[in-house]
């Protein structure tokens, strides 16, 4: 008995769906249209295997000793025209009916550039825009004042036509989307003027973007329905604004805390002071206690930049730097010399250690956890 499973390439408990696709995919290769006449004989051996296996009564009998292609082997079959068809013309052509003519618009991409502050605290921006909008002559219908759309004539509003065509069975009827129409069903006869029957317009408009507290570089904002118009009155696409943060001359951001760097001069770092530093949110005092070395810092607490969608600010680090003074006269000298003296420092002995990281090797340690 013919081993239907080989001549397939599958294995005997192969499901009826990998059945199918050996079969579809044996059969292209195989088509005498596609291989010539010396594949004829195999073809017509794989199309009898699927005869047989994909027919799950004919498969059962099958397995159990007898041949259902064979004479007397039984009768019908899973095998028909519209397995031929879905094979060789891709099947459903003639159930789809028209192509709609709208169809929803392009989504666009845009970008926005903001300052820190309003990524600090949002803001709302206008932000002209050039894209598709529905044509206000027609109202997106693609006709011309006064007109509407007709049934082609060509398929009588199908969408699609059909031909015969030959092949190995004989005349095989296929279907093909209406050139007449492009598949719509209707054409225009009289297109609108000012769209050319394309149903939208460039047109410059002003989009309002609500920006949030918090957002970054890289951060889209999503505006459903406000991107391009689509043909004959479809929906309209999205809009995603990009952020593009730009840099600030005294803060530097780190996710939602910001950093700068103070300077002060030694006596301050010994005696102690306080501050005034002009920050996002107005003037704060910055407290430097007696002995602030480089590199110290002092958080300010909520000052930094607003979480996105879930509330609080982060914080406002400030790291301090110690200015030593140069270009003493006679008598700064002197008092630094009396001090030294008092503290018993006229000749200190030097601490060796690891070098001592400055003031944004510290930062960067910082934010790498160390």
């Amino acid at each position: 008995m013919t081993d239907y499973y080989e001549i397939l390439g599958v294995p005997r408990d192969a499901t009826q769906d990998q059945i199918k696709k050996a079969y579809r995919k044996l059969a292209r290769e195989l088509h005498p249209d596609v291989a010539g006449a010396d594949a004829e004989e195999r073809f017509k051996d794989v199309t009898r295997a699927y005869e047989v296996l994909g027919s799950p009564d004919k498969r059962q009998s099958y397995d159990m000793g007898t041949d259902p292609s064979a004479p007397g082997g039984g009768q019908g079959g899973a095998f028909g025209f519209q397995d031929i068809f879905e094979t060789f013309f891709g099947g459903g052509q003639a159930q789809r009916g028209p192509v709609p003519r709208s169809r929803r618009g392009q989504d666009a991409l845009v970008r926005l550039d903001i300052d820190l502050a309003e990524a600090t605290f949002g803001t709302r921006r206008e932000l002209p825009i050039d894209t598709a909008v529905v044509c206000s002559t027609c109202g997106g219908s693609c006709c011309r004042p006064g007109t509407s759309v007709r049934t082609c004539e060509v398929c009588g509003g199908r969408g699609s036509v059909q031909r015969v065509a030959r092949s190995f069975l004989g005349q095989v009827m296929t279907t093909a989307p209406c050139s007449a129409c492009q598949g719509h069903g209707t054409t225009v006869p009289e297109p609108c003027p000012d769209c050319a029957g394309e149903g939208r317009v460039r047109s410059r408009r002003t989009l309002v973007v609500e920006v949030p507290a918090g957002v970054d570089t890289g951060t889209r904002i999503k505006m459903t329905g406000q991107g391009e118009a689509g043909p004959a009155g479809g929906p309209a696409g999205d809009i995603y604004v990009e952020i593009r943060e730009k840099r600030h001359e005294r803060f530097i951001r780190r996710g939602d805390d910001l950093h700068c760097t103070l300077e002060i001069p030694m006596t301050a770092a010994a005696l102690g002071t306080t501050i005034e530093l002009e920050t996002l949110d107005g003037v704060q005092e910055v407290v430097c206690p007696p002995g602030t070395q480089p590199g110290d810092t002092v958080t300010l607490r909520n000052l930094g930049v607003g979480h996105l969608h879930v509330g609080g600010r982060g914080d406002l680090e400030v790291h301090v730097d110690v200015v030593v003074p140069t270009g003493l006269d006679e008598e700064q000298a002197e008092l630094l010399r009396r001090l030294a003296a008092l503290r018993g420092e006229e000749k200190p002995e030097a601490k060796v250690s690891a070098a001592h990281p400055g003031v944004f090797q510290r930062l960067r340690e910082k934010i790498a956890g160390r």
